[in-house]
């Protein structure tokens, strides 16, 4: 009985370990494409893997990755359900203080745009998650950079 017990016990924690090193490049790949075509939308895709729309590309300046922003945003998962958002008037933070896919993606966006931002895990919070956020998830964020300050 207690060889079996040791043996379910790094069976699990096995189990429980594999997620932390798996590799989702692959899925998350297809998570995002799918997601477009069931939605009927067009993304860019840059060399990082980010997907990008840009709904309206705005007016004024594009930032840089050392800039501190205002943005205004909704980010939710692939199958709809909210995980964040912001009021209209936005948050403040500096480029380099979030996530790789918000550091690459909203420099994309002039003063003014708008866009969604379509993050594989890699690019996000990875295999270990966040809160609410699951390991390996693909986030999606509607984005409007309201100003660089």
């Amino acid at each position: 009985m207690k060889n079996i017990l040791i043996a379910f016990a790094l069976v699990l924690f096995t189990a429980c370990n594999s997620d932390k090193n798996k590799d989702y490049t692959a899925e998350n790949e297809q998570e995002i494409l799918s997601y477009l075509a069931n939605n009927n939308l067009t993304a860019q895709k840059s060399n990082s893997g980010l997907h990008y729309i840009i709904n309206d590309p705005g007016t004024g300046v594009f930032p840089i990755t050392t800039d501190n922003v205002t943005v205004a945003y909704k980010g939710y998962f692939t199958n709809g359900t909210v995980f964040d958002e912001s009021d209209s008037s936005g948050i403040s933070f500096g480029l380099q203080q979030v996530i790789a896919g918000w550091t690459e993606g909203i420099p994309y966006l002039k003063e003014g745009g708008s866009g969604i931002l379509l993050i594989p895990s890699s690019l996000a919070y990875g295999n270990d998650g966040r809160g609410s956020i699951p390991g390996g998830a693909v986030l999606i964020f509607d984005v409007t950079l309201i100003s660089i300050n």
